[in-house]
């Protein structure tokens, strides 16, 4: 992380922590990184507790400055190296949104057991066959967003949890704009354990459900 920040000492860019309320030490963290590379560069926006990713999003946006916005997992589940790759498919394109996808050639995911691996795939195949949506991954959250699209799409959603990442893309897709995709490698939290139960599975159908019926 600190060699690619010397790398890039002339890009412009902020990044914007969202934190919770964890008790992991993030906030600790974050601001011995502000110690570094400065609270211009490193800006840490804390909610007193866990209000939902949706609303996440929402508190970040209005800290954003920029005209893009790159979401990505703070515990390096999604690795910074591939966000050349992501800004360098925007530029070739224009694309509104560039997200990143498991489930093409080049991408995978390191980490997860093979029961973990099927409900993902298979929530992916169920909202392919039904919503269309254009892309091959709709459950994953590394994406880069215009944010005249994102602050668009996010006002639009309703959808909370592990839906919502969903709702975003098909949003975004029925309301025309032009996603792109890159290949990535997901790789699962080495500490902690990512959640991932009955109620998840149930919420998804529920979304499901609710987004063939409104897009």
């Amino acid at each position: 992380m600190e060699a690619e920040g010397e790398k890039n000492k002339n890009v412009n860019f902020e990044i914007i922590v969202v934190d919770d309320g964890s008790p992991d030490g993030t906030q600790e963290i974050v601001k011995q990184l502000q110690q570094v590379y400065g609270e211009d560069r490193i800006l840490l926006r804390p909610r007193p507790k866990k209000l939902g990713l949706g609303t996440a999003y929402i508190h970040g946006l209005k800290y954003a400055t920029g005209n893009f916005v790159v979401i990505m997992d703070a515990d390096l589940s999604h690795h910074p190296k591939y966000l050349p790759s992501f800004i360098k498919k925007q530029m070739e394109t224009g694309a509104s949104i560039v997200t990143g996808t498991r489930y093409v050639k080049g991408g995978g995911v390191h980490g997860w057991n093979l029961m973990r691996k099927l409900t993902s795939r298979g929530a992916n195949v169920l909202a392919q066959t039904f919503l269309w949506p254009g892309v091959s991954d709709l459950t994953g959250s590394f994406r880069l967003y215009k944010k005249s699209v994102l602050e668009d799409v996010i006002s639009s959603c309703v959808s909370k949890g592990y839906v919502f990442q969903m709702e975003m893309i098909v949003r975004a897709s029925r309301k025309g704009y032009q996603i792109e995709e890159v290949p990535i490698t997901f790789v699962d939290r080495v500490y902690g354990s990512s959640k991932l139960g009955g109620s998840e599975i149930v919420e998804y159908l529920k979304g499901l459900l609710y987004l063939l019926v409104t897009t």
